[in-house]
């Protein structure tokens, strides 16, 4: 196990409303309403973020737009490096609360 994985381990038994689950074959957290908040990719997380707590993630040194493969940027998703582990709970709790908001439509019958 990477760093970066124990410290997401951590992290999702700290944020136990939180569920363990998969996207785009990395270890992600989901809120209730299943919808993705957090992953981590490469040794860093992607996180979902929007208004200032997005633009004082993508001011911290190395963090950029997630692109789960090349060129195809996802928006309002920031990827943090590892260095900055120390502050991932904190836009973790954020971003869930934020996705917590999301209403799930439900599917159409065909």
């Amino acid at each position: 196990m990477t760093e970066a994985e124990k410290h997401f381990t951590e992290l999702a038994a700290e944020i136990p409303e939180a569920q363990q689950g998969k996207m785009f074959g990395a270890l992600c957290l989901k809120a209730s309403n299943g919808k993705a908040f957090l992953l981590l990719k490469n040794g860093n997380i992607a996180i979902k973020l929007s208004g200032p707590s997005l633009e004082e993630a993508l001011h911290l040194k190395g963090s950029t737009i997630f692109e789960p493969s090349e060129g195809k940027k996802m928006n309002g998703w920031v990827q943090i490096p590892a260095e900055y582990q120390n502050l991932w709970k904190e836009y973790a709790q954020t971003a869930l609360a934020e996705v917590e908001k999301i209403e799930i439509k439900p599917s159409k019958s065909k």
